[in-house]
């Protein structure tokens, strides 16, 4: 990348996604917000020298005024794209429509297919030979915005649910980081004529 591309992520938990961004030397992570003050993401980002901040809605008037805190804290910091790695609360239609457009999230399964919780679950539930994961831009509905990126993993007769989720996160570990590297170099756009596309220059896969 010429020049800087800060981007802010989301998250609620772990942060092992938030983890791999850090570990991208061509991606600049500028800010890290956690919607629980105790997510170890926060301390992921703080090792690392990354602003960090926790925005609970119970320290809010409602989940709005969250929003717009969190809304104005990601612009003071300057990030051009909002990354959701393992945020797993509902943002509301003003903060979707205030970043409309700059808004991604990685998704356990690959969408349309098994959109919301327990994505894995329900996959094994429906007895589905294929799962996988799928970075895609945020609409205000449940993971039904554009698909940026897919990649397909078979599943094999084992349906322990760890081991699977395990191979689910070393995809999402390598796709994500991808998907905000092409964000960033500007090899992403989407289609004027069908907002459901989304036209993805990436002839060197990186």
């Amino acid at each position: 990348m010429s020049e800087p591309f800060p981007i802010a992520v989301l998250v609620s938990g772990e942060g092992s996604n938030l983890q791999a961004l850090l570990d991208d030397e061509r991606i600049h992570v500028a800010a890290v917000a956690a919607s629980r003050a105790e997510a170890r993401g926060l301390e992921r980002a703080r090792a690392a020298g990354v602003d960090a901040a926790a925005f609970v809605i119970a320290d809010h008037e409602d989940r709005d005024a969250r929003d717009r805190a969190l809304g104005d804290w990601i612009d003071e910091k300057g990030a051009r794209l909002v990354v959701l790695a393992g945020f797993m609360e509902i943002l509301g239609r003003d903060f979707i429509r205030r970043f409309g457009g700059r808004i991604v999230n990685v998704h356990p399964s690959l969408l349309p297919a098994f959109p919301g919780v327990r994505a894995i679950e329900r996959a094994l539930e429906h007895g589905a030979q294929v799962i996988g994961v799928t970075v895609h831009f945020v609409d205000e509905g449940v993971d039904s915005g554009p698909i940026i990126l897919q990649e397909a993993l078979p599943l094999t007769y084992s349906r322990n649910v760890e081991e699977i989720e395990a191979r689910v996160h070393e995809v999402e570990h390598r796709l994500l980081p991808r998907a905000v590297r092409l964000i960033a170099d500007g090899r992403v756009s989407v289609d004027p004529h069908n907002p459901r596309v989304v036209r993805v220059e990436d002839g060197r896969h990186d």
